[in-house]
């Protein structure tokens, strides 16, 4: 039985190859090609359809890289074809082995309306079904020569990731453009053979369905003239009928495919190619629901679809009318598909704010379901912000990329750092490119870990990135696999309704409780510095325009810029997209991104100059402006005033050997003449920070070479080589405190300033960086004398412990992790934080000293690497971070010196003070966010958490009279009302880490 079936496979995979597929198009008839080639950027639609044109064939090159080309293509249905089905047929040269990331096109009518996207495995556009003949055909196509810059293994460093670096010759060569007959029965017969010798390749030996579906294959094959395939097609799917009506079993697993088109809003290509993608899909994906009525299509991403909306009306007006079908589902409730791991506590809410508020607002539907198929794992904190945003269900597909540990649920429920728990799905196809192929089918339901508990699963179905979506064939073997016996029951069904249904079946899923962690593209948290360095000034910038301005409106009547807000916030939202924030995307995104943070800054600076400016009077005294959550040098949270004077003083003393020794009363520093600190003592604790003979402020460098995925990964094994950089070319002390150290390594220079603030328990260290090395990992390491099993990470709304060892391949594959502000260490009683104002990745490792037998605990930051794909020049330049040791710090201490080196006080010369609009009783009660409402009622919205990881009990007052008080979700509706005391107290009690946003009515 095993040689027939052999025999029969190949035998299938032949006929099919060279005699069945070529026969789905009969007669044929060439079209005559004319083409423009536009100049620069893609020009308005009216401008290409009325362009003049000249001649092209098959055959010949077209299209720069990057570049538009719109071709024209006319020819007449000829007469005997009447009553048959006819399409054109159009080849830009595809490549069908790569599904998107190649050139692509949109077919419009001569009027200008669009019709449908094409791509290697959607080249058809139908002309008539049947054909009258004689009709005369003009079609249009607007075509982008995209860089083919994927080829997976090895990644080849290439300047076509940039339209500045590219060049101009041409990419592709025109392929055939006909008209043609499309013969539906052979077509027929092709997804028949195909589902059905998909099926008896998965089936087990002993399955007696086999031997009936080789015998059913092998009786089709056998009756079909290979010279006249169409004429012997009815009898062959008659052969196989009986085959294909077989229904499933009743204990079949069972599938809802969910049509996708996963499409980056930024990767190997810029932000501006994928406006065009999201068209040219939403175009294929509405031109295939009138021929499918049970194809449901789900889109994420509110960004792309505002994106039609503006620049493809008439695309987006077929959205708006499949929407409203049912077919065409709004899904996620997010701006952007983000990163989670990076984005800011504020940053990941606002994802839904404006996602949610978006669908709602255009479709009317409030989203229940996220959507992140592509995100490079989930940090500990999102589950309650999916709550907050009124939604409750999780699906992501990358999980299942991970490289030591394979995750044991596909059905689960996952609890954040506050408990929140949300229902969430991993879909066991492990693809978020479905085709519908049996061997992806069969896999979904013998790879599904919660059998015997559950049996749904979802398939997300199409290709993405430009590739088309859904295809017909596609949706032809679906309908196949509805209920077919062997093959798990597949079934269009949109989001909500699978999680509706798998969550009702699975009424006690098991819990994974903190981060979902990704053991891959760990990386993504240092490639591209100044990308990350742009969202997180950002995302500080946008807090304090915020808060000023509702300060500014409340006390003087300034115009709060509701319209500028929101559109800053969407520009910060797009650029927190899973290749961008990540630095994974090729130079011409990041190049625009630095522009389009220097172009945000400066708004946001110029709205918090105005605010200031309304608040802080006219005179001559210099007030600080505090936008942090704490209170800062006498100057009061979310206020302004005179700063105190320091009671204290830094002195700076030489050492004998040539290095210096800093001393406040608080901590003394000892550096050496090589710059590197060597102790760092708490005067109060009679306590040294450092390990012993263990230098901390050490820049190491270790190669960066991984097996794959250049920008996105780096492999433990890069820790195996390292160089410290322990030479100086020179320390000086200059005024102020402050010590200078230069060191120069390869073709790179580093210039440090440590400082020792008065009054303060902290050590500040500015790493100025001009970076010119290749494949090089940058770290800066801080030796601790700890003994601690465990360390805290800031992240949304609070902190994530994880582990100082490495017992497990759990744990040790976490060798590169995420942080935002703070990463804090501490035995019971004494711990030590170390502070950023932009960097995220880093690594902490635990070694017993052989001498002493003392533990070290290493905190190491990511600085910078230098991979070559997809951007050759990744961070090539100069850099600039600063990061702040703190000794003796609890986990408070480093909240507040985390927003205190991202959220620097700001002097305003002025008459006056400023009463913060808002106070809180206890410091672990954190403020988020001072905002007005996005209404426009002139509320006003205060976002809390409590930070510190414990129960707390505060008053919230409001330095304005408030009439009433609610407490809201993050889209400010509101939930349930709050006393207020006196117009102006609330009272909260928070559990650990609980957000809570409030709305506040003035009096």
């Amino acid at each position: 039985m095993h040689d027939d079936r052999a025999l029969l496979e190949g035998r299938l995979s032949r006929v099919l190859d060279e005699r069945i597929r070529p026969a789905v198009y009969s007669d044929r008839v060439p079209l005559e090609i004319t083409c423009w080639q536009a100049p620069g950027e893609p020009v308005p639609v009216a401008e290409g359809l009325a362009a003049a044109t000249v001649p092209i064939a098959p055959g010949d090159p077209w299209g720069p890289p990057w570049g538009t080309t719109w071709f024209r293509v006319e020819g007449r249905v000829p007469e005997e074809w009447a009553g048959r089905e006819v399409e054109a047929l159009l080849d830009l040269g595809f490549d069908t082995r790569m599904d998107g990331f190649q050139c692509e096109g949109l077919v419009y009518r001569p009027d200008g309306s669009p019709v449908k996207g094409l791509n290697p495995n959607n080249q058809w556009v139908r002309i008539g079904a049947p054909a009258a003949g004689g009709e005369h055909v003009v079609l249009h196509v607007e075509a982008a020569s995209n860089p083919v810059l994927l080829d997976y293994h090895p990644f080849r460093p290439t300047r076509l990731g940039d339209k500045e670096t590219a060049g101009s010759e041409p990419l592709y060569r025109l392929g055939r453009m006909e008209l043609a007959v499309l013969d539906r029965e052979v077509w027929n017969l092709v997804l028949d053979l195909e589902v059905l010798g998909e099926l008896m390749r998965e089936l087990p030996r002993d399955s007696a369905r086999r031997p009936e579906l080789l015998r059913a294959i092998s009786d089709a094959l056998d009756v079909i003239d290979l010279q006249d395939v169409a004429a012997t097609a009815p009898a062959a799917r008659g052969r196989l009928a009986g085959a294909l009506s077989s229904p499933a079993n009743a204990s079949a697993h069972r599938i809802s495919a969910v049509g996708h088109a996963h499409i980056d809003s930024a990767w190997l290509w810029p932000l501006r190619e994928t406006v065009r993608k999201v068209a040219r899909t939403a175009a294929n994906m509405t031109n295939l629901m009138e021929d499918a009525p049970e194809f449901v299509f789900a889109m994420s991403q509110a960004q792309q679809l505002a994106w039609i909306k503006e620049h493809r009306p008439e695309v987006y007006e077929r959205v708006r009318a499949a929407v409203a079908a049912g077919q065409f589902v709004p899904t996620g409730g997010m701006w952007v598909e983000s990163d989670t791991n990076m984005p800011g506590s504020e940053a990941m809410a606002r994802q839904f704010v404006h996602g949610k508020r978006f669908f709602i607002d255009e479709f009317g539907i409030d989203n229940d379901e996220v959507w992140l198929p592509d995100t490079f794992g989930f940090a500990a904190g999102l589950p309650q912000i999916i709550k907050a945003a009124g939604s409750k269900w999780l699906l992501t597909q990358k999980i299942s990329w991970s490289k030591t540990n394979s995750f044991p649920h596909h059905t689960f429920r996952w609890e954040g750092i506050d408990g929140t728990q949300i229902f969430t799905h991993f879909p066991p196809i492990d693809t978020y490119n479905c085709t519908m192929n049996g061997a992806e089918i069969a896999h979904a339901a013998r790879n599904f870990k919660d059998k015997g508990a559950a049996r749904h699963s979802l398939a997300p179905t199409g290709y993405g990135d430009g590739g088309g979506g859904t295809t017909r064939e596609m949706v032809g073997r679906a309908a196949r696999m509805k209920s077919l016996e062997g093959s798990p029951v597949v079934t269009w069904e949109k989001p909500a309704d699978f999680f509706a249904r798998a969550e009702a079946e699975y009424e006690q899923p098991p819990v994974w409780a903190g981060e979902l962690y990704l053991e891959l593209h760990r990386a993504t948290l240092t490639s591209q510095a100044q990308t990350k360095q742009g969202n997180r000034r950002s995302e500080h910038l946008l807090r304090e325009a915020e808060l000023w301005a509702a300060t500014a409106a409340v006390r003087a009547g300034f115009a709060y810029p509701y319209e500028d807000l929101d559109r800053l916030w969407k520009t910060v939202l797009l650029h927190q997209f899973h290749d961008i924030l990540p630095g994974s995307s090729i130079a011409w995104v990041h190049r625009e991104a630095r522009a389009t943070y220097a172009r945000a800054a400066a708004e946001l600076e110029e709205i918090i100059a105005g605010a200031h400016s309304a608040l802080a009077g006219t005179g001559t005294r210099e007030l600080l402006f505090n936008a942090a959550p704490y209170a800062l040098h006498g100057v009061p949270a979310g206020g302004a005033d005179v700063a105190a004077s320091a009671a204290g003083k830094t002195v700076v003393h030489e050492r004998a050997d040539g290095g210096y020794v800093l001393d406040n009363g608080l901590l003394r520093v000892s550096v050496t003449e090589q710059g590197l600190i060597d102790s760092v003592y708490d005067l109060a604790a009679e306590r040294e920070t450092l390990a012993p003979g263990r230098p901390a402020n050490l820049l190491q460098l270790h190669p960066d070479f991984p097996n794959m995925w250049d920008a996105w990964d780096v492999d433990k094994f890069y820790r195996n080589g390292v160089r410290d950089l322990t030479d100086a070319d020179s320390l000086t002390a200059e005024d102020g405190g402050v010590l200078r150290i230069v060191r120069t390594f390869g073709d790179s220079r580093v210039v440090q300033r440590l400082s020792l603030p008065a009054d303060a328990r902290r050590v500040d260290i500015a790493t100025e960086v001009d970076w010119h090395e290749t494949e090089k990992f940058l770290k800066l390491a801080f030796p601790l004398d700890l003994h601690a099993e465990r360390y805290a990470s800031e992240t949304q709304f609070g902190h994530f412990y994880r582990p100082t060892h490495s017992n497990t391949s759990w744990e040790a594959a976490k060798f590169e992790a995420c942080n935002h502000r703070f990463v804090h260490v501490e035995e019971p009683g004494w711990g030590v934080g170390l502070v950023n104002d932009s960097t995220y990745g880093h690594d902490v490792t635990r070694a017993v000293r052989p001498e002493d037998g003392g533990t070290t605990i290493t905190v190491r930051a990511s600085l910078l690497r230098a991979p070559r794909f997809p951007d050759p020049e990744t961070d090539q330049g100069l850099h600039r971070f600063r990061h702040a040791l703190l000794p003796g710090a609890s986990v408070g201490d480093a909240v507040r010196e985390g927003y205190a080196i991202n959220l620097p006080e700001r002097t305003v010369r002025g008459s006056d003070g400023v009463e913060p609009l808002v106070t809180v009783s206890d410091e672990a009660v954190t403020v988020s966010a001072v905002k007005l409402a996005d209404d426009g009622s002139g509320d006003v919205v205060v976002r809390v958490y409590e930070s510190r990881g414990g129960r707390v009990r505060a008053s919230l007052t409001t330095g304005f009279a408030a009439a009433s008080a609610v407490r809201c979700d993050l889209l400010e509706r509101a939930l349930e009302p709050v006393t207020v005391a006196d117009g102006s107290a609330v009272r909260l009690e928070l559990r650990p880490f609980e957000l809570v946003t409030l709305r506040f009515a003035r009096g």
